[in-house]
């Protein structure tokens, strides 16, 4: 039966929250440090809503709809399988882990190190290169092309916006890092591997873009994440991304949060002047949101390391999209027991990318070819979703759904722009 909650909830809360994900979890979270309380409505039975880490192995199969029901001697312990749905890595001083420190979530968490990051080239994989020292020593280019890309980094790591020194008569507002990849003589393979792979850009927009501050320091991050925990710049918290979303509903429990499972939502109820102050259940309302594209995962179940990878435990692997001829990146992470997500022997590795064709499950065939054997295939093709209305008049903040990367940097560009549009401040 239809309900209309609107006169209860806009009383007794100062925002209603649909959705217990990563993204409104993060939003609640800090709305809760800022003394706001908070309702969550989340329609499934579980914590985390897309952004969900699943066990035991059994309910991944049913929530695939695969029949088949796995047996625990080829697969070793179910609960020990802690599945993420969307699985992204976190950059060690990235804008996510920043917002983990602020609000004190990281003491419901624990995080270990990821081995090593890849990137695909000529259908080989070559760890990725950061510093003077490492190009000069990788296989990734030539000679000449590391010593140019040696040169490329030290004026990065000493470039500062404030000091027209160090531009080297590069304009950072007015040059294109199309222009600024010229300047420096770097070939086409290099740009794809440090535009891609370290800067994690998507596609290759960003190179006729003006300006290329961002690019800078976007390698500033990836170098000092790397800094700090030496073999790759990501961390990635034990037992999966499932206890992040829960972290961050915690700390609105903690300041007076209201959270209830399994109540579904299908329309925001608006007043006389297009404000949102409520919700109502069951009840085909407006979606405020359109399709921009579709996303292809396919999760994985293996039995030995990546080939390729020196036997990392867990890593990530780019593959740029000129190297295979497409418009968008592929992505491959890998986690395996060292962080608690699967039994010893076994190792979860999930691809994706934004599909570009009518065969979604084709468009992962190359980053597939990179895993070796694999015991079990779970695939998802999830709609891309922006919202339509900015939230400045209805005061209704939709997020975006999750991208193909297999890292957080863009989730947090949404987040802080949310709290912008909600707030009319930063978050820093």
């Amino acid at each position: 039966m239809a309900e209309d909650l609107s006169e209860i909830f806009q009383i007794e809360y100062d925002a209603i929250v649909l959705g217990t994900g990563l993204k409104e979890s993060i939003l609640s979270g800090l709305l809760g440090c800022e003394g706001k309380r908070i309702l969550h409505l989340e329609t499934k039975s579980y914590y985390g809503s897309e952004c969900a880490s699943i066990t035991p192995l059994p309910m991944l199969y049913r929530l695939f709809g695969k029949n088949k029901a796995p047996e625990e001697k080829d697969f070793g312990n179910f609960k020990d399988y802690n599945v993420d749905l969307i699985p992204k890595f976190l950059m060690g001083g990235g804008n996510l882990v920043r917002m983990l420190i602020q609000t004190g979530v990281t003491r419901y968490l624990q995080f270990k190190n990821v081995d090593g990051s890849f990137v695909y080239k000529g259908g080989k994989l070559y760890k990725v290169p950061v510093t003077g020292e490492e190009a000069l020593k990788s296989s990734l280019m030539g000679i000449f092309e590391k010593r140019r890309f040696a040169k490329f980094l030290s004026w990065i790591q000493n470039w500062e916006e404030d000091d027209k020194k160090t531009w080297n008569n590069l304009d950072p507002e007015k040059t294109t890092m199309e222009e600024v990849f010229s300047h420096w003589k770097l070939d086409k393979n290099t740009q794809d591997f440090i535009g891609h792979a370290v800067a994690l850009h998507t596609d290759d927009s960003y190179l006729y873009r003006k300006g290329y501050s961002d690019f800078i320091q976007r390698v500033k991050l990836y170098s000092n994440s790397l800094a700090l925990y030496k073999t790759s710049p990501y961390i990635y918290p034990l037992y999966g991304l499932g206890d992040l979303p829960q972290g961050f509903s915690r700390l609105s429990a903690v300041y007076g949060g209201t959270f209830i499972l399994r109540q579904p939502i299908e329309e925001v109820h608006y007043d006389e002047n297009g404000t949102a102050v409520g919700v109502k259940i069951n009840h085909n309302g407006e979606i405020k949101v359109e399709k921009v594209g579709q996303v292809v995962r396919c999760i994985c179940i293996l039995d030995a390391p990546i080939p390729q990878t020196q036997n990392a435990q867990s890593c990530q692997i780019i593959i740029p999209q000129n190297q295979v001829g497409r418009q968008n990146d592929l992505y491959v992470m890998v986690i395996s027991s060292a962080h608690c997500v699967c039994p010893a022997g076994r190792y979860i590795a999930i691809a994706s990318t934004t599909v570009e064709t009518a065969n979604p499950h084709g468009e992962l065939e190359t980053a597939l070819r990179l895993l070796g054997p694999i015991r079990e295939k779970f695939y998802a093709v999830k709609d891309m979703l922006v919202p339509t209305d900015d939230g400045s008049k209805s005061r209704c903040f939709i997020s975006s759904t999750y991208d193909a990367t297999s890292h957080f940097e863009s989730m947090c560009d949404d987040i802080l722009d949310i709290w912008r549009r909600m707030t009319g401040n930063i978050i820093w």
